[in-house]
């Protein structure tokens, strides 16, 4: 028996389960729908399964949700591997599809929250997990919901791992709210194009290297667990994924600036025109009105030229230059 949860504060029709009022954060209503336990499924990740379960539900992919469903049972290992979860574990999944992951999550982990975007894959969830009863489907926007409101409702006080499958579009924006939101996630394990990986693993000096790289390596440590080939996907994309592990430092992080804003700024002015000076990239990409002669000093007192550009600093080196900009 698994539980859809709808979030948009519209209550519809459903016929046959039986239908709760609640609230999940900020005061919004929601519809906890409750289903008869089914026929036990087969494993989703063979792909004669998938397609079946495309065809009964005559599913239409959405480009803009970038969805390809995986259909590579040892990927699906690899994931859970990396993933660590337990049966202590509380998991929040990111974009379930057509619930391939959330199975193996589910008999995984205590507890699984998936949010789901597209409302037709949701309908299809309620059947796919019917044999799933630690499962809670969410239907909505990761980027609209409180998830620490989230944690607190289903989690049950347990450690939170995450598990997502991104697309590229949103790959920064939704780690940045996982990271920042104050859910305190113990690990992210994420899919993501094989493009994205590189950079969030790059190091100092890479072409790839950049604020997404010293970003993510404030809040956690990058581990590839697993390369992906497009044939490991339905449909197939036209470029490789990759699965990474973010072990999150929480309170540990390995750079304590005395201004955690000023320093992102400063990396989000370095690396906005990668081609020009940091001295220059700094006077002109910021609204701190920081003199060439301010930026130039403080360069130098890093032990750096003042011809050194943001590609060539740490995340240590950038808290300590935020320092000096913050006393100058």
């Amino acid at each position: 028996m698994a539980r859809t949860i709808f979030s948009d504060g519209q209550l519809r029709s459903w016929h046959g389960p039986s239908l709760v009022t609640d609230s999940l954060g900020h005061g919004t209503k929601i519809c906890a729908m409750t289903y008869e336990k089914g026929q036990t499924m087969e494993r989703l990740v063979e792909p004669q399964v998938t397609i079946g379960v495309i065809q009964k539900y005559n599913f239409a992919f959405r480009k803009r949700f970038g969805q390809n469903f995986l259909i590579d049972g040892r990927v699906l290992e690899k994931i859970i591997k990396a993933s660590g979860v337990t049966k202590d574990d509380f998991v929040l999944e990111i974009g379930p599809g057509i619930g391939t992951l959330t199975q193996a999550l589910s008999e995984a982990a205590a507890a699984v929250a998936a949010v789901e975007i597209d409302r037709d894959l949701v309908g299809i969830l309620h059947e796919t997990l019917s044999d799933c009863p630690n499962v809670t489907v969410i239907s909505g926007d990761i980027m609209k919901t409180d998830i620490p409101s989230l944690v607190r409702e289903y989690g049950g006080g347990r450690p939170l791992r995450v598990v997502a499958n991104l697309p590229y579009y949103i790959t920064t924006p939704v780690l940045m709210e996982l990271f920042e939101c104050g859910a305190d996630p113990v690990q992210v394990t994420v899919m993501v194009q094989k493009e994205v990986a590189s950079r969030i693993m790059a190091e100092p000096g890479a072409d790839n290297y950049g604020a997404i790289t010293l970003a993510v390596r404030y809040y956690a440590e990058p581990e590839l667990a697993a390369n992906v080939p497009p044939n490991c996907f339905m449909p197939r994309p036209t470029v490789g994924s990759a699965v990474l592990n973010l072990r999150c430092f929480g309170d540990r992080k390995p750079v304590r600036p005395k201004d955690e804003t000023l320093m992102f700024a400063l990396i989000k002015a370095a690396f906005g025109q990668r081609r020009k000076t940091l001295v220059n990239s700094l006077e002109h990409g910021t609204s701190l009105g920081l003199t060439k002669e301010n930026i130039r000093s403080a360069i130098l007192r890093l032990g750096l030229s003042e011809n050194a550009r943001g590609e060539e600093l740490s995340l240590k080196q950038f808290s300590e230059l935020s320092d000096i900009i913050l006393q100058s």
